[in-house]
C-alpha cells in the first residue's frame, strides 16, 4: 500500500537532504545482487534514520535486523566517537556483504555485527542504549521491546519499522496472519505502556519512535 502517491514521494525526496554517495551505491547494489530490495530502509527514510540519530547523539545504538547495512550506516551518522553500534542479523551470506560497505564508511571499527538469533544475542549485550532500532521478524517485536526496555538509559529512543505493514493494520484480521495479529498489539502497547512516550509516523510502511522515561 502506498499511503501518499508516487509524485509526493518523489517531491519529498527532492526536497530532502541528498543520499549520500557511500548509500546510493549500496542501494544500488543492493537492488543488483540481493532478495528483496524492497527490505531497504532507501532515501527518505534513511535520512529520517540519519536525522533523528544526529539529534539523540547516542554513545550505544542496537540494531534489530541488519539486512544489507543501509540502515546501520544512517543511523552511524549521529554517533558518538567512542560510540559503538551493535546490528543482529540471522543471514550468514549477508554478512561479507554488510562488512564490505560498513568499512568503506567512516564508523567501520564502530560497528559490530552479531549473527544468529536476537533473542539469544541481547541479553549477552554489556550496554546501556541510547538508541534502537527494530526491523527484523514481526513474530517477535514484542520479545524485543521487553528485551531491549531494561538496556535502555533513561531518555532513549526506541524506533519500530514496518508497524502499518502494508495497511493490513486496518483489515479484518486472518486468525493465520500471525505477523499483523502480534504487530496490532504491538501498536497498543507502545500506546499504552506507562515505560514509554509514543508517536507513530506515517514514513514509509509506518515507523514508530517511543521514548523511555
Amino acid at each position: 500500500m502506498h499511503f501518499i502517491s508516487t509524485e509526493l514521494e518523489d517531491y519529498i525526496e527532492q526536497h530532502s537532504q541528498a543520499e549520500p554517495e557511500l548509500l546510493a551505491a549500496l542501494n544500488k547494489e543492493t537492488y543488483q545482487k540481493i532478495l528483496l530490495p524492497r527490505m531497504l530502509s532507501g532515501h527518505f527514510q534513511g535520512r529520517v534514520l540519519s536525522m533523528l540519530s544526529k539529534l539523540i547523539r547516542p554513545t550505544n545504538i542496537l540494531e534489530i535486523g541488519t539486512y544489507t547495512g543501509y540502515s546501520a550506516l544512517c543511523l552511524c551518522e549521529g554517533i558518538q566517537a567512542q560510540g559503538v553500534l551493535h546490528t543482529i542479523d540471522i543471514k550468514e551470506e549477508l554478512v561479507d556483504f554488510q562488512r564490505k560497505h560498513f568499512d568503506k564508511s567512516p564508523w567501520g571499527k564502530q560497528i559490530v555485527q552479531h549473527l544468529g538469533e536476537a533473542t539469544s544475542i541481547i541479553p549477552n549485550l554489556d550496554a546501556k542504549f541510547d538508541l534502537v532500532f527494530i526491523d527484523a521478524d514481526k513474530e517477535n517485536y514484542i520479545t524485543y521491546f521487553e528485551m531491549i526496555v531494561p538496556k535502555m538509559n533513561p531518555g532513549g529512543i526506541i524506533l519500530s519499522d514496518n508497524v502499518l505493514w502494508s495497511g493490513k493494520v486496518l483489515e479484518p484480521l486472518n486468525p493465520k496472519d500471525t505477523s499483523t495479529k502480534v504487530l496490532l498489539e504491538y501498536n497498543a502497547l507502545l500506546k499504552n505502556d506507562p515505560r514509554v512516550e509514543t508517536v507513530l509516523l506515517p514514513i514509509r510502511d509506518g515507523l514508530t519512535v517511543s521514548r523511555i522515561f
